[in-house]
């Protein structure tokens, strides 16, 4: 867990991947044709626009990403904490039995090493659930975070008439004119929003 922000960033890179596999799902169901569907400029020639965004960039400026990822640690130094805790209580009981050495009887050292399996168990098991709580978090703010940018990308769009809009996750694009680039005024307007909110 303390590789948040390498999870993070693959989630980030499948949160791209989802929008644009999204997006090409909803275009394959729409039923008129392309040139319909194409805008058209004063020449009677087909338009077809495609805009891109930074990833990296929106993750950085997105306060409303930067407010779930300080939740994330947040909740992620509880977790360890908890199991610092556990360990240490448990640290605690085994130098207990430690100190008693060999005046335990041979019940008594049965019954600790018992007992001690039982910790190791519970220790075990109290890390993974927690582990898997982080998992499930992480990919609930991940699921928001998508919804978000998507709704606000359906909005801004309205008006932009783009017919895809990607995102620059790593090794996608071989080439981008920084004419398309829109990062910034979606940064913009999803802080606006999320601000509103």
């Amino acid at each position: 867990m303390k590789q948040l922000s390498l999870i993070l960033s693959i989630v980030a890179i499948a949160l791209a991947g989802i929008l644009l596999f999204l997006q090409l799902k909803e275009d394959k169901t729409v039923k008129q044709p392309v040139t319909t569907a194409s805008p058209v400029n004063a020449a009677g020639v087909t338009t077809f626009k495609i805009a891109y965004f930074v990833l990296d960039s929106l993750q950085s400026n997105y306060q409303y990403f930067q407010d779930a990822l300080n939740v994330l640690k947040g909740k992620e130094e509880a977790m360890n904490t908890e199991l610092a805790s556990l360990e240490k209580s448990y640290q605690k009981k085994i130098q207990e039995w430690q100190q008693k050495g060999t005046s335990m009887s041979q019940a008594e050292s049965e019954a600790a090493n018992r007992d001690y399996q039982q910790m190791q168990q519970n220790f075990q098991a109290r890390k993974e659930q927690l582990e898997q709580n982080m998992k499930d978090q992480l990919m609930q703010s991940q699921k928001k975070v998508r919804e978000r940018v998507e709704a606000y990308l359906k909005e801004y769009n309205k008006d932009k008439n783009f017919a895809y809009i990607f995102s620059d996750f790593p090794d996608a694009i071989y080439y981008k004119d920084t004419i398309y680039n829109i990062t910034n005024e979606i940064i913009k307007g999803l802080n606006e929003t999320y601000k509103k909110k």
